[in-house]
């Protein structure tokens, strides 16, 4: 009776199993089935979704100062950076603070493309002041420092790299409680009003890294449209190209119950976890969203849908990355920008070589996309068909080739620099480039494909020219 009864136990899991939806964002048809709790599993069997709260609206930052009254702030650091200092978004925000009697203080040293240097910096002044919250107006620079300064401050007995990212860092979870943040992001593109991440360029291995933990994320985002309407074309561009490699990369990304370690205590589980079916909906829909109105963001300025959904979509891969993480484009990125010579990109006033965040990650997409899709040929198929490529004749085996011919497509029609070479780099520089890159495990292991040193030489030396 017993036997009989497991027998029809296996053959209802196995008819479950073939019932089972499979479209992309249900299915992980490249992975196994996941495994059932930990007892002695040594990849993880959970995934977990943390969102900052969002609030969308062309003209809502005008409620920022409602929000601090109705969280009883009373002493407020109002964080950006020079140029934004004298411009409409940050002067909405004060306007609201001082109409709703916020007693507030403006820190304006922001760095774009921050440093250990310049989140010290601001880590500081927030030390002396005994700020009760924080609002953060700018693009992910800002957004960034303003998590660590709160983190730091509310944390004041902690030494810098207890926080930052291993193997930089010690990478210890956090268990302080923060202050309020409120996030009004001014750019279209490193949805950091929605992740518990805050990026920096350290300095004494000339490598970006980072802190990453649920526990930093804003408490709220403000989403205002308006804003998108100052910035200028390559700007625009430039952080279009990280929301579409947040997207491309958190939707390719190993499947969470693939990640080893399995964390023996919920508060180690990592912020970015790996492909989960929550973020993937929120990946492909930003997807299509670049796809459609991307372009026309870069190349009108006064054309408010195209931005407005641009800022949406920046959110929506910011949902989606920030619990499943990015990997490739985004680990190799960090030595491009990181060792940059003398490039400085149009548009960004700047008093120092620069390469922008999304160049830096865009620029190895077609080769890091020809090398991923072996493991998840349809999901690479599948982005290449939102983003304008016919596949209905496509062969499996050639889909990281359609998809890297569909990105270098997008990028020559928007005008990207003609790969590393155009913006300072050569075949001398890989070694330093590959020896950059080792150290982001925390994205590279992400990769659904393993790669080694000469792997990663390989990726760099492809990306020198894109067209």
């Amino acid at each position: 009776m017993a036997a009989a009864a497991r027998a029809r136990a296996a053959h209802l899991l196995r008819q479950l199993q073939r019932a089972a939806c499979q479209c992309p964002t249900h299915s992980h048809t490249y992975s196994q089935a996941p495994g059932f709790p930990p007892s002695g599993k040594t990849t993880d069997y959970a995934f977990e979704m943390a969102v900052s709260n969002i609030r969308y609206g062309a003209g809502v930052t005008k409620e920022v100062g409602m929000d601090l009254q109705n969280m009883g702030a009373k002493n407020v650091c109002l964080m950006t950076d020079k140029n934004l200092s004298q411009l409409p978004p940050v002067q909405m925000v004060m306007d609201s603070l001082v109409k709703n009697g916020i007693n507030f203080e403006v820190y304006n040293n922001v760095r774009v493309e921050p440093t250990d240097r310049s989140f010290m910096e601001a880590i500081e002044f927030v030390k002396k002041r005994a700020f009760d919250a924080y609002v953060a107006v700018g693009g992910g620079s800002t957004m960034d420092t303003c998590k660590a300064a709160n983190l730091y401050a509310s944390s004041p007995q902690s030494d810098f790299l207890d926080y930052v990212n291993a193997p930089i860092g010690k990478g210890k979870p956090v268990s302080v409680p923060l202050k309020p943040l409120i996030a009004v992001p001014t750019t279209s593109g490193t949805g950091s009003e929605t992740t518990g991440v805050a990026i920096f360029d350290y300095e004494p291995l000339k490598v970006k890294t980072g802190i990453a933990s649920r526990a930093i994320k804003p408490t709220l985002g403000l989403i205002d449209p308006l804003h998108t309407l100052h910035m200028p074309d390559r700007v625009v561009a430039n952080s279009g190209f990280d929301v579409l490699c947040h997207a491309l990369e958190s939707y390719t990304a190993l499947p969470y119950h693939m990640r080893s370690p399995c964390p023996s205590n919920p508060i180690t589980r990592p912020a970015y976890q790996g492909s989960n079916p929550i973020s993937d909906i929120w990946a492909v829909h930003a997807l299509r969203i670049v796809a459609k109105y991307l372009k026309r963001a870069v190349r009108n300025p006064d054309d408010l849908e195209a931005r407005s959904n641009m800022h949406l979509a920046s959110a929506f891969a910011g949902i989606g990355f920030g619990n499943a993480g990015v990997h490739l484009c985004h680990g190799m990125s960090y030595p491009i920008s990181g060792l940059v010579k003398t490039y400085k990109a149009k548009d960004y006033n700047v008093d120092h070589p620069l390469v922008p965040h999304g160049l830096s990650v865009v620029l190895t997409s077609p080769a890091v996309f020809t090398f991923t899709a072996q493991m998840s040929p349809e999901r690479h198929l599948e982005t290449a068909e939102i983003l304008g490529a016919d596949t209905r004749t496509a062969r499996i085996p050639d889909a990281g080739p359609i998809l890297a011919d569909t990105l270098r497509k997008f990028l020559f029609d928007l005008d990207v620099d003609d790969g590393l070479a155009a913006i300072g780099y050569s075949k001398a520089d890989i070694p330093a480039l590959v020896k950059g890159t080792l150290p982001q495990e925390r994205v590279t292991k992400l990769a659904p494909r393993p790669q080694s040193e000469e792997d990663l030489s390989a990726l760099f030396e492809a990306s020198m020219k894109l067209y």
